[in-house]
């Protein structure tokens, strides 16, 4: 008895994510056969948890400038093309109220639900078949067509569009799919890791202010090429915060953070504006910082050389020395916190080995991969969101 054949459509897409479910709307609106398949049990879950279950879906800023990838100017194409006010006009046409919360992001006004909705009802109004769950188990490429096997039957397309995005948050269903894909084609992939992302602290620094667990101090950290003024958190594992999620973007392991605690204010001539003081440096502190970590780092700056006793009884040196302190805190992390704690996936398909304007694979013709798996990753505030829309776009339009 021979096998059935497997069902032809024109376009294969595996990942009901932003990025996926974005392609398959557009390539079904070219009148192309198009089936999305996803693993997990519900579209979307990156979507609905995203920004406090309110999901930033863009923002108004976005360029490529926000985003990292060794080949930095490979987003351009995509992002001019399909842009943040492109993808406003859908969300409007939808009707769902949203709002700028800072920074050029926005937000719906209600739920992320509404952004799933929207995508679901792109999908179904362009005649996108759906396999959800169903799981791929292997892909095969013969006389020019994708051969997908999966816990369903198999499938068969002359395009394959992955969209299965990186490693963060596997709880929700991330796998290395996508990076398993490209390797089988021969696409290199740059090795991934997690990224906007908490750190962890050594073990000493960690017992010094492990207890300031939910202090916020409005801060400017940088770490190599990164450097981000927004708040920072402090938790029981070590720092969070904006600024610090942004700035671990940009770290590499062993890199030290460098922290301007009083940005924009120069600390040591502050300092020496204070020097009849009678209070303690931490005490002057304590105007400008939270009350415990000023007496914390005071403590942990003073390591025998006083800086708890009264400012006058300090000299203009040893002022300048913690002024400088001030605008310049190192701080070595011990680690990250791992994708369970990440937001998103530096690193993944090599974009050197695909078109800036396709998504395509110039070497494999009809395989794309959009989205998160691919190596160009966002600042946080909505700039992956927007990326998923983008690259979904460019390659909606061809596949």
């Amino acid at each position: 008895m021979t096998a059935a054949r497997p069902a032809t459509y024109d376009v294969i897409v595996i990942g009901a994510g932003a990025a996926g479910m974005m392609c398959a709307a557009q390539a079904g609106r070219r009148d192309r056969r198009v089936l999305l398949i996803e693993h997990y049990p519900i579209i979307g879950e990156k979507i609905r948890i995203s920004g406090g279950g309110r999901c930033n879906f863009t923002n108004l800023h976005c360029d490529a400038t926000n985003f990292l990838s060794q080949n930095p100017d490979f987003c351009r194409s995509a992002l001019a093309r399909y842009s943040p006010r492109d993808f406003i006009a859908l969300v409007e046409r939808y009707g769902i109220a949203w709002h700028e919360k800072k920074l050029g992001q926005l937000f719906c006004d209600d739920s992320a639900l509404q952004i799933i909705a929207m995508l679901r009802a792109e999908c179904e109004s362009a005649a996108v078949d759906w396999r959800v769950p169903c799981a791929v188990e292997k892909i095969d490429r013969k006389s020019g067509a994708f051969i997908v096997s999966t816990s369903g039957a198999a499938v068969r397309a002359t395009s394959l569009v992955v969209a299965t995005g990186g490693l963060t948050v596997p709880k929700i269903g991330a796998t290395p799919l996508g990076y398993r894909i490209a390797e089988q084609f021969g696409v290199g992939v740059v090795a991934p890791r997690p990224a906007l992302v908490p750190l962890a602290l050594e073990p000493a620094t960690l017992e010094r202010y492990g207890d300031l667990s939910g202090v916020s101090i409005d801060a400017e950290v940088s770490c190599n090429e990164g450097r981000f003024r927004e708040n920072l958190l402090f938790t029981h594992r070590g720092l969070s915060g904006p600024a610090i999620l942004q700035a671990s973007s940009y770290w590499n392991g062993g890199d030290l953070l460098h922290i301007d605690l009083l940005p924009g204010l120069d600390a040591s001539a502050w300092l020496a504006s204070e020097k009849s003081a009678s209070a303690s440096v931490a005490g002057l502190l304590a105007q400008r910082l939270p009350h415990r970590f000023a007496q914390q780092w005071s403590v942990e700056y003073g390591s025998g050389q006083q800086a708890t006793g009264p400012v006058r009884s300090l000299s203009e040196r040893r002022l300048c020395e913690i002024g400088a302190a001030l605008n310049d805190w190192s701080v070595l992390p011990s680690g990250t916190l791992g994708f369970n704690k990440a937001e998103v996936t530096l690193g993944g398909v090599d974009t050197r080995h695909l078109s800036s304007k396709t998504m395509a694979v110039e070497s494999v013709p009809g395989l794309y991969f959009i989205g998160e798996v691919v190596d160009v990753t966002g600042h946080l505030g909505g700039h992956n969101f927007q990326w998923a829309w983008s690259s979904g776009f460019a390659a909606g339009q061809v596949a």
